[in-house]
């Protein structure tokens, strides 16, 4: 096991158990049942799992032991319904934790000087997700990683739960799933095997924070294939139970199973004893959904070989008393209870810009879940409750687009270059949307992020995208660090707003004044005759786009096209009298502004070779950076290839082996 965070095993011999104080059983004595008893673990005589902190070994050494087969339970007894919950249903109120007990092994020899966690932080931990559907989003990002181990999909569905009937949130993927020793690591604080940049995630964290945000109790089966021999492993972390309990100590029962073949079948996997196995196996029983253990092994048959299913049950509450996740409104989605409130208006404006994606994804996990990430890989569904989601591209909302580059710099040192697509979302300005989309490593942080001031309509209606992975986003990944760096960002796509605005806001209806006045009078002129709304604009002012593909544009190579565009930026710069900075190499998509010379002095035909000569650029150099994603993608295919190749051999050595072994045999064929 690693020496980061550690799931430890520790087992005891002791019969008895400390009693809880009076005061813990007087708390919880009124709402118990009448079959349950008053000892804390409740027919548990074992410890389950321990949830140690980073950096702390093992307490009691353990020997390895052989599994031992032991035959699984077929029969299902009638499901024994859970006491009622004494943790409060509202997640922003369930804090409280009352300690009934000392952990048992705070006795034993080196228990006192060891760290615990107390179950509280579980809580406390889960508080830094302001938001449900970001935790959602933690829950998907660990999905797409798998897209590393064959991932095809992840799904997303309303699970109810067989004891009480209430809803639970099921994610499920069909990646490579976790061994043994993985599933504790997933379970264990600040421990992560995704070092590589190719993952989204990076803290191993996430997991706890996103599942105790949605709800108390969380239970993951698992089906690995990594190690040769097939292995199944289930895991409950429920902060019902802790609390129910009274511990002093995040303990997570945890139970495997691996494939054996004499029987064809799965058999319990005793990492230590028989006498640790039942007594987790006991506590998942009680505090789970599942009241046995052939219903708990039945949660694999949807999973095929390999996968990881997650059920979050008890989930929260808002504070009004309503379950915060409504799966009862959209059968084919899954919302926030309370963020959706239409308001009822006749007004075109105020409805486009209630149905637009920046409004909706904020009670919608489908709009969410459709720009959450800016390129979803090729071959990977996400599925929610039954139907695909179809990805959402910003960048296709976008009327008079406009590319720049920027390239932050931290004491004159280039850390990166950054593409930003900006232009007039379409219905500008009738539509009050505004801000920019920012990606980091292809995953959404900040979604139509205002940075710039829109008093009196400055701004209004222009939308960014770009991917800023020169800048750390916080755990939570739903905002950045306040780095030099961010605050660089924050002020380069201010001026970036309003620099796009003086050039393009006469477009869409705005009385541009750094025009000249027959030009204003004529725009004004166009747009009575063509109505306001640029929904309705001329079809002469859309077609003007040049598009940012470089199909049917003649190629230049990227020295000629820099030295074409420096001779006539150093011609045309002292010309334009325009803020923007154009050795940030900016670049436009349409071919003339409309046809009309809207700066005096400025050679029409000048700006449209400069715009193209800009667009082959950057189109140039967008390429360029594909092939080497490409290239760097097809090296690991080979070492994948290399090392299924590898596993193919041993495989079939070994399959060599047992056909041999079998031929000398000697087996007498009975005769009837």
């Amino acid at each position: 096991m690693s020496s980061g965070a550690e799931v430890i095993e520790l087992s005891s011999d002791d019969d008895d158990e400390p009693v809880p104080s009076t005061t813990a059983l007087a708390r919880r004595a009124p709402s118990s049942p009448p079959d349950v008893k008053p000892r804390l673990l409740a027919d548990a005589d074992v410890k389950p799992l321990l949830l140690h902190p980073p950096g702390y070994g093992a307490l009691v050494p353990v020997k390895t032991e052989e599994p031992v087969p032991v035959p699984v339970a077929t029969a299902s007894p009638p499901p024994r319904a859970l006491p009622p919950p004494r943790v409060c249903r509202q997640f922003w109120k369930s804090g409280d934790y009352v300690v009934a007990r000392r952990n048992p092994d705070a006795d034993a020899p080196g228990g006192r000087n060891r760290l615990r966690i107390n179950p509280k932080f579980l809580h406390s931990n889960a508080t830094s997700h302001k938001w449900a559907f970001g935790a959602i989003a933690e829950l998907l990002d660990n999905a797409i990683d798998e897209v590393n181990n064959g991932a095809t999909f992840v799904r997303v569905n309303k699970f109810t739960n067989p004891r009480d009937g209430n809803p639970s949130l099921l994610i499920q993927d069909d990646g490579g799933g976790m061994d043994p020793e993985a599933l504790r690591r997933c379970m264990s604080f600040g421990f992560s095997d995704k070092q590589s940049d190719a993952f989204i995630g990076q803290y191993g964290n996430g997991f706890k924070t996103s599942t105790m945000r949605l709800g108390a109790d969380v239970i993951v089966f698992t089906q690995n294939q990594n190690n040769g021999v097939p292995t199944r492993s289930i895991g409950l972390l429920s902060y019902t139970f802790l609390m129910e309990t009274g511990c002093d100590d995040v303990l997570v029962p945890t139970v495997d199973y691996q494939y054996d073949l004499t029987t064809a079948s799965y058999i319990q996997m005793l990492r230590h004893d028989q006498k640790l196995f039942s007594s987790n196996l006991r506590i998942l029983l009680k505090w789970s959904p599942f009241a046995s253990e052939a219903e708990l092994l039945k949660q694999f048959d949807d999973m095929g070989e390999h996968g990881t299913k997650i059920i979050v049950f008890n989930l929260w509450f808002n504070d009004d008393g309503d379950m915060e996740l409504d799966f009862n409104s959209d059968e084919k989605d899954i919302l926030i209870t309370g963020a959706h409130k239409k308001v009822k208006t006749n007004k075109l404006e105020k409805i486009a810009t209630q149905n637009y994606i920046s409004t909706r994804l904020r009670y919608s996990l489908r709009a969410y879940a459709s720009i959450l990430y800016l390129h979803v890989p090729d071959n990977f569904r996400i599925v929610l409750r039954g139907c695909d989601v179809e990805p959402h591209n910003i960048v296709n909302d976008l009327m008079y687009r406009e590319c720049v580059l920027y390239k932050p710099q931290i004491a004159g040192l280039t850390e990166s270059s950054v593409i930003t697509t900006i232009g007039f979302v379409k219905g500008a300005p009738d539509i009050d949307v505004q801000g920019f989309n920012v990606y980091h490593k292809n995953r959404l942080i900040s979604p139509f992020w205002k940075v710039a001031n829109n008093s009196y309509g400055k701004g209004r209606g222009v939308v960014g995208i770009l991917e800023a992975n020169f800048i750390k986003p916080t755990h939570d990944k739903q905002d950045f660090e306040k780095s030099a760096l961010y605050h660089r960002l924050e002020i380069r796509l201010k001026e970036m707003t309003y620099e796009y605005w003086g050039l393009h806001c006469h477009r869409v209806g705005y009385d541009n004044k750094s025009l000249s006045k027959a030009t204003r009078a004529l725009n004004r002129a166009n747009h009575m005759n063509a109505g306001s709304s640029p929904i309705s604009a001329p079809p002469r002012l859309l077609a003007a786009n040049i598009p940012t593909s470089s199909c049917g544009i003649p190629r230049l190579s990227a020295s000629a096209a820099r030295e074409k565009i420096n001779s006539l930026g150093s011609h045309s710069n002292s010309k334009m009298g325009l803020k923007r900075k154009f050795d940030s190499y900016a670049m436009t998509d349409n071919a003339d502004y409309d046809g009309q010379n809207h700066t005096d002095g400025v050679d029409v035909s000048q700006r449209k070779q400069f715009s193209e000569y800009r667009t082959l650029t950057l189109e140039n150099d967008k390429l360029h950076n594909e092939c080497l994603q490409y290239e760097e993608s097809e090296k690991q295919l080979v070492m994948k290839e290399q090392k299924l190749r590898s596993e193919i051999a041993e495989a079939n050595k070994k399959y060599q082996e047992l056909l041999k072994e079998l031929g000398s045999l000697d087996v007498k064929e009975e005769k009837s």
